[in-house]
């Protein structure tokens, strides 16, 4: 499942807090259960290292391994069934100061299926691969034309990244008439061939290696150009299998990828840029009809916060994460809905430009 930024900000926290602890030993324990694994065998594992921690020399280490084993194969039997993605679980002594005891354990099912199975004891936690697992590696494929440029680009999460870009020659237009007219509009006729050609064979290189990462491809451009592309077979196979539409667009180059985006919002609903997008958009709309239901900036949203005005906080990725830790856990106070909002949209840079956070008010404030 593609983690939304609100759930990736508490996860990367979670993994933070996590990361951070230290053992003055090997006396961490980390644990992953593949997905569809039999917890009871993972239990048995355990109740075997915990008959071999008795051999530690340490008492101190020995006791902090045993500690931290047993209150793991009590939670797992709590658990009962391991759940769909997978486990994982990290435990161990986390006080400070030699000999006291505070023996704690974190339990995450992991954003997508677990396929590995790991014990293992060291003086830190093993949090690498459910960091990998925060990176999505599901894209679109974006194409933006016209009869002298290509853009070849992916939405990758909120990020757009540009893979390619191509210019043809095509010659201006010929005033003067009889064979030289017709010549010349044959050798236009072949430049544009040639220039859809080369675009295809780069939708070829950039996309299909992308396999089942691929969720789809958007072209945009003037209308007549883009039925011209697709009209011809310059697109066949699996890449034409991939099509998922297209937009008649007023711009080409980076400002075509922008509308193309924005003129997509039907084919991306689901995706979180629309929906940062949309979010803001009424949040522009409500500043314009009512400025006193919306707040901007720290100081005003951090007020408005206190009063318990706040219906939608709007949080700008551009903000230092322990502040975006801070403010979603006094807007969680107040029941307020998180939105965590990229810059990667002309919407989302505006919010980093007011001051990195904005508020929809649920009732007016001076």
């Amino acid at each position: 499942m593609a983690l939304t930024a609100k759930e990736k900000l508490r996860l990367r926290k979670l993994l933070k807090e996590i990361r951070d602890q230290r053992a003055p030993h090997t006396e961490f324990v980390t644990v992953y259960v593949p997905a569809g694994y039999d917890l009871v065998k993972i239990q048995q594992h355990l109740a075997d290292e915990l008959g071999t921690a008795s051999n530690i020399k340490s008492a101190s280490t020995r006791k902090n391994v045993q500690n931290a084993l047993d209150k793991m194969i009590g939670h797992l039997k709590t658990i009962g069934k391991t759940p769909p993605n997978g486990l994982a679980c990290f435990c161990g002594n986390v006080a400070a100061g030699e000999g006291k005891q505070d023996v704690k354990i974190w339990s995450i099912e992991p954003p997508s299926p677990l396929n590995l199975r790991l014990y293992r004891c060291d003086k830190t936690f093993m949090i690498e691969p459910l960091e990998e697992m925060m990176v999505d590696n599901n894209v679109y494929g974006l194409v933006v034309l016209d009869r002298r440029d290509g853009i070849l680009a992916v939405l990758k999460g909120k990020t757009i990244v540009v893979l390619k870009k191509t210019h043809s020659e095509v010659p201006g237009k010929f005033k003067a008439g009889g064979q030289s007219a017709q010549r010349f509009a044959r050798q236009r006729e072949g430049a544009y061939k040639d220039h859809f050609k080369k675009i295809a064979d780069h939708m070829k290189d950039q996309f299909l290696h992308l396999g089942n990462n691929l969720k789809g491809i958007i072209i945009g451009g003037p209308g007549t150009t883009v039925n011209n592309f697709l009209g011809k077979d310059y697109v066949t196979g699996d890449l034409k299998r991939k099509m998922i539409g297209t937009k008649d667009l007023s711009y080409t180059g980076e400002f075509g990828l922008q509308e193309l985006l924005e003129k997509s919002d039907d084919l991306l609903a689901e995706e979180e840029l629309t929906q940062e997008r949309n979010i803001m958009q009424k949040f522009f709309k409500q500043m314009l009809n009512n400025i006193k239901k919306v707040a901007y900036g720290d100081k005003a949203v951090r007020k408005a916060l206190e009063m318990n005005a706040v219906e939608v906080l709007l949080v700008s990725e551009a903000m230092e994460e322990d502040d975006i830790f801070e403010l979603e856990d006094i807007a969680e106070q107040g029941g307020t809905e998180v939105k965590i909002i990229s810059v990667e949209s002309r919407e989302g840079v505006q919010l980093r430009d007011l001051g990195k956070v904005a508020a929809i008010l649920r009732f007016e404030i001076e």
